[in-house]
């Protein structure tokens, strides 16, 4: 019985160092999770009422646990290396064209592979939600999950339909009577450009042109006149000479008409295939004040087409294609997934999880909400192996497997002993 005992110890003892070994072997892969191994002690079946006496018949190993405390985060500058803080694991497909093969995994260092999908080394596509427009605020799709892909083409040209134009204009200019013509400057006191852009992405050059009236106590009225290269942006009357906008000032230079300082242009006819461009403008910030003219705020909306010029990805998992025209586009958000037990994982190598009986059914969430942790771009989360404390271990255990070895040699000396008696 004693060599039966001591055989459980021994293959105990081998046990435990195959487990310090494997988590020695790993402190440097990425997202490994430690284990260890947990024994129970074994004892055969006893009779009735001699439970006090019986001695026990060794260990047994009850599982290899493995350990899901945070690993340290290292910073590597590639924007798909991500690491999570704190629970949850990437959701991952089993293969690109496999959406609904669920794995596992805590090592965020991805890639694009061929076919401009986000992938693993081992091409198990990293998952997502799908975005639902153009912007994050048009939210995304959370019923199902899908593929991130990079190819994402040129950059979408936004038609402008806001200007924001905040100037002063010098109280001391003197009055025009004079019929305004744009390509006569002294039929205007002053004039400023700003560039907009159709639906297409063309550009074409809006210029706003400003002539003083006469003052009428306590106000003064100003003339604006717009034109998109030389077509103007307002009625024109049966002359066709254009009607302007007026814009008056109170006597301390606060706009007063319009009252929300909002122009509506007339729509401009682009004579292509582009939409027309119909925009507002806005002076609500403008003054007339003695003090020379100024543009203090010039600003539009609209958006030329663009060429992809990097990916970023946000603490909350959101995937956003930035272009050189300014834009961002969200690509898709990324879906995390925890487990009640993540001890109860089934371990598939290559630093993916499998879900299993035990672990539970997968809680499939957003990073920073519900209990999951946040996403860190530009970083990797490392082993949690401690080397020291491993070390530490693994003589333990050699000792472990010495004690049970003497056991051994202890046993046969006395079985020795007593056949030589004889």
């Amino acid at each position: 019985m004693g060599f039966s005992t001591a055989l459980s110890g021994l293959n105990a003892a081998a046990n435990n160092l195959t487990v310090i070994g494997n988590n020695i072997a790993n402190a440097n892969t990425t997202g490994f999770k430690e284990s260890r191994s947990e024994f129970v002690d074994a004892y055969a079946d006893s009779v009735a009422g001699m439970s006090k006496i019986q001695p026990g018949t060794g260990v047994r190993l009850a599982q290899v646990a493995q350990q899901f405390n945070q690993g340290n985060v290292e910073l590597t500058g590639n924007t798909l290396d991500l690491a999570i803080n704190g629970e949850g694991f990437f959701t991952m497909a089993a293969s690109p064209t496999d959406v609904n093969s669920h794995i596992y995994s805590r090592n965020g260092a991805f890639h694009v592979n061929k076919d401009g999908i986000v992938t693993n080394s081992q091409n198990q596509a990293l998952l997502a939600y799908k975005p639902n427009g153009l912007t994050v605020a048009n939210g995304f799709s959370t019923g199902g999950l899908t593929t991130v892909s990079l190819n994402t083409g040129a950059g979408v040209p936004v038609s402008t339909t806001e200007i924001d134009l905040d100037i002063n204009l010098d109280a001391s200019s003197p009055t025009i009577t004079a019929p305004f013509d744009p390509l006569d400057s002294s039929t205007y006191s002053r004039e400023t450009s700003v560039t907009i852009y159709d639906s297409l992405g063309v550009s074409h050059k809006l210029t706003s042109y400003f002539v003083p009236n006469a003052a009428t106590p306590p106000t003064r009225n100003w003339t604006a006149y717009h034109f998109v290269t030389d077509d103007p942006l307002a009625p024109v009357s049966v002359d066709t000479a254009p009607t302007g906008t007026t814009m008056t000032f109170d006597s301390v230079g606060k706009l007063i008409s319009p009252a929300n300082g909002q122009v509506a242009l007339a729509p401009f006819v682009t004579g292509t295939s582009a939409a027309d461009i119909v925009a507002t403008m806005d002076y609500s910030g403008s003054s007339q004040l003695k003090t020379a003219f100024s543009v203090d705020v010039l600003r539009q909306n609209g958006l030329p087409a663009g060429t992809l010029t990097d990916i970023a990805i946000d603490k909350e998992g959101i995937i956003f294609a930035n272009f050189s025209n300014g834009n961002s586009t969200p690509l898709g958000k990324v879906a995390l997934s925890r487990f009640t037990n993540p001890q109860g994982l089934t371990k598939l190598g290559d630093g993916v999880w499998g879900e299993s009986s035990a672990s539970g059914s997968p809680i499939i969430g957003n990073a920073t909400e519900g209990g999951f942790g946040n996403l860190q771009s530009g970083a990797l989360e490392q082993s949690n192996v401690d080397i020291s404390k491993q070390l530490v271990n693994l003589i333990l255990a050699q000792q472990t497997y010495q004690a049970n070895s003497q056991t051994i040699q202890t046993e046969k000396g006395v079985i020795e002993t007593i056949m030589n008696l004889r």
